[in-house]
């Protein structure tokens, strides 16, 4: 079990990489992206399956390791990418755009998400980085509108 919830929350080990964990694991959710953005209902079966499995698998990464939110894990940026993308249509410049804002956020950490890291194990891992989803989420809105 805790060797799948290694594969899970490292996302088939991206978040081994030797630096930018965070970056390369988003890169993760870019894939994904592109992979089901045309199918809404499959994208959001994904997005979900990897909120579920992300909070579980951080878990259990999180207490096999005995550090809080450790750096392997990056199913967290992964499924927070993915609700920042959520039924956003695909152009390159939102993609660019949407990386670069949600990985502000998500190294910022504007409130309340700084706080969310705070809930226990896979809880805390994962809400900081969907809710730095649900803030790009906004601004994408925002610029698909207009742009």
């Amino acid at each position: 079990m805790k060797r799948a919830a290694t594969l899970i929350a490292s996302f088939f080990y991206l978040g081994k990489f030797p630096f930018a964990q965070g970056t390369v694991g988003s890169l993760g959710g870019v894939a994904l992206y592109l992979l089901f953005w045309k199918d809404p209902a499959l994208y959001t079966i994904v997005m979900i399956a990897s909120i579920i499995l992300g909070v579980w698998s951080a878990g259990v990464v999180e207490r096999s390791v005995g550090i809080k939110d450790p750096s392997i894990v990056v199913i967290d940026e992964v499924a927070g990418f993915l609700v920042a993308f959520f039924m956003i249509p695909y152009k390159l410049s939102y993609l660019l755009i949407g990386f670069i804002i949600f990985r502000l956020f998500d190294i910022i950490k504007p409130p309340p998400a700084k706080a969310a890291e705070g809930l226990r194990e896979g809880w805390g891992i994962m809400t900081d980085d969907l809710i730095a989803g649900l803030y790009t989420q906004i601004i994408l809105r925002i610029i698909t509108r207009f742009i």
